[in-house]
This record gives C-alpha cells, structure tokens and sequence, in this order.
C-alpha cells in the first residue's frame, strides 16, 4: 500500500483567503483615508456639492485681494475692520466708521486682535477731522488711491467697510446697510477660527 496522502494543514489552506481579505481590508483603509481628500478636492475645483447656505452676512472676497489691491498702503498685524470712503465721508461714511469702533469694544477680551481704520480718497471736513481726532484716538487713518480702489472694485461710490485678515487679505466686505449685529457675529467666527492676529 502507497503512503496515505496527508491532507493540508488548515494554516496552508487559508493562505488564499486570508490574503484577500486582507487585500481588502487594506483597500477600505485607503480609501477611508484618501476618498474625502479626493472628494473634497474634487468639489472645489468642480463646484459641485457646494452647500448654498452660508454663515457669513457680509460678501465674501476669496479672489486672493490684499489691502494695497484696493488702494490701501498700510501694515496691520491684527484683524482690521477697515472702511474706505470714495467720496466725501458723509453720513453713511461715518456710521460704518462708528460701527467699526462699536464691533472693536463689543469684541471684549479679543478686543486687542483688531483695529479699525478709515482710508479716504478726499480730505475730511476740519469738523468731522476734528471729532475723529477727540473721540476716535485709536481709529487709524490711510490715504486711498482712486484708481487703484475703482479698478479693484468696479466704481463703487458708495462706501464700504471691509475685514482684512493680519496678512492684508480681504475676506469679507460690508455696505453702509450691515447690521451691527451681524458684524460682530461673523468678526468673532473669524477670530474664533484664527490662530493668527
């Protein structure tokens, strides 16, 4: 009689599908970890997807401008509420400057990561210079470039009050018609995501 054949043993048997399995195990860890970068990229550069709400109340700048692409020479290591004034600051000119002063004490203890500024393309009257000079000691004040902000913004007349990041980028924009309120809340988002400024 020829020897018995010995069956394989049950480690030997396995091996195929074990491998497999632990294929597969691999390939879902892969794409548990690349797939939403790989999404996520796909929806930027695609736009789709892209959720229609938002949480934000003011325009939203995501061009790469900085404070010199709107007419605006300044060095501000800190958020900045900054309102720029085409013409004449009048009275929707000086209610936006007002409200940056408010939204800066309404920021309490975060206070300190935010200025407020006024860049003006015309002189001011020697009245309203003189109650900025009295009763808005930390407002800081800039020159504006006409044609600089007019290219960079279509000849917007009206004045606007813009949130510029400690780099210079613009990120949100404001018209005369902005709530305080809505304001406060998205500089506070803002300072609450950064880690800069």
């Amino acid at each position: 009689m020829g020897a018995a054949m010995n069956p394989p043993s049950m480690s030997e048997a396995k091996t195929p599908a074990s491998r497999r399995k632990g294929r597969l195990q691999l390939l879902l860890i892969l794409l548990g970890v690349i797939g939403p970068m790989i999404l996520a990229t796909g929806m930027y550069k695609l736009q789709f997807w892209v959720p229609e709400g938002r949480s934000y109340h003011g325009e939203l700048i995501g061009n790469g401008q900085t404070r010199a692409d709107i007419g605006v020479q300044a060095q501000e290591d800190r958020w900045q509420m900054l309102v720029t004034a085409p013409k004449d600051c009048a009275v929707d000119c000086q209610q936006l400057v007002y409200l940056a002063r408010q939204i800066q004490i309404g920021l309490g203890r975060d206070a300190s990561r935010a200025s407020h500024a006024l860049a003006t393309a015309q002189p001011l009257t020697s009245e309203y210079d003189a109650k900025l000079t009295r009763e808005y000691p930390q407002l800081q004040r800039y020159p504006l470039d006409l044609s600089t902000f007019s290219k960079a913004t279509g000849d917007k007349a009206a004045p606007q009050l813009w949130i510029i990041d400690p780099h210079g980028n613009l990120v949100l924009r404001y018209d005369p018609s902005v709530k305080g309120k809505d304001l406060l809340n998205d500089l506070r988002q803002l300072l609450k995501l950064s880690n800069i400024g």
